[in-house]
């Protein structure tokens, strides 16, 4: 491995707020899960090793309360988590989440782990209520892991079928010969307009090996325009795994669109 890339960012807070914290990065993770279809996963509660208290720095009192913060919020988000003693780092005890591609092979993709060890050695301080100095505590977040390895799963899990709203592009236009060309552009131009991902395939090729490019090349949708089309204002649509669907008005297709995106993409609120 020559370098890899890690979506790390840290929260500094008081010890009475780790476990609200905790929680709401629990739901950033669980946020890209499901945006991304990883449905089949566990989360590993990894605690000291309660036989060494000498591998760990930090007090007792602050331990058990990150342990505790940390099994509370996997019960309350009703994790599917494991409990391992001796996996935590040195610095705190942390949540890992394994996931299982489409092979059924496990990987640990996002992790949350708390660190009283950074803010010990950069001397960090936060005045309190009481008016005196009090040390903070750290949380790593990392919701994907590392990048490279994230992208190299999700490849592996959909097999290149990625949700709609991922995929460079969504649909390819497929003009029946060159007399419907000027008609695909205006529809590309309409999905566009609503910012809809959009190919046209104007090749001089019959529609039959249009089709089956666009399949092998994994497009969600397929577009076909041809005299009737173009007469009507409509678009015949061709889904990839369902196949022929009816002609629509290019405005239907794009709520239809819409619509499935917005089922996939539920908003994150902060």
């Amino acid at each position: 491995v020559r370098g890899f890339t890690q979506d790390d960012a840290h929260i500094f807070c008081m010890p009475n707020q780790l476990d609200e914290e905790f929680k709401r990065v629990i739901d950033l993770v669980l946020y890209v899960f499901s945006s991304l279809g990883f449905e089949d996963f566990t989360a590993q509660v990894s605690l000291r090793d309660p036989n060494k208290p000498e591998k760990y720095i930090g007090s007792d009192a602050n331990w058990d309360l990150a342990e505790n913060a940390i099994i509370n919020a996997a019960k309350e988000k009703e994790l599917n988590y494991v409990i391992e003693y001796g996996e935590a780092a040195f610095y705190g005890p942390k949540l890992d989440f394994m996931v299982k591609d489409a092979l059924g092979r496990k990987w640990q993709l996002g992790t949350i782990q708390v660190d009283y060890n950074l803010p010990e050695r950069f001397e960090l301080t936060y005045k309190g209520s009481d008016n005196e100095l009090h040390r903070p505590v750290m949380i790593h977040r990392a919701p994907f892991g590392s990048l490279e390895r994230f992208i190299a799963i999700l490849l592996e899990h959909t097999g290149g079928n990625f949700p709609l709203w991922l995929t460079p592009e969504q649909v390819i236009i497929l003009s029946v010969s060159e007399k419907y060309e000027k008609y695909a552009e205006k529809v590309s131009n309409e999905l566009e307009n609503h910012e809809i991902r959009a190919l046209v395939d104007n090749r001089n090729e019959t529609i039959g090996k249009k089709i089956r490019d666009a399949q092998l090349s994994k497009f969600p949708y397929m577009l076909i325009v041809g005299e009737k089309e173009a007469a009507d204002g409509t678009v015949s649509v061709r889904e990839r795994k369902e196949g022929d669907i009816g002609s629509i008005s290019t405005a239907s297709f794009i709520e239809n669109i819409k619509t499935e995106i917005d089922k996939t993409i539920s908003k994150f609120e902060v």
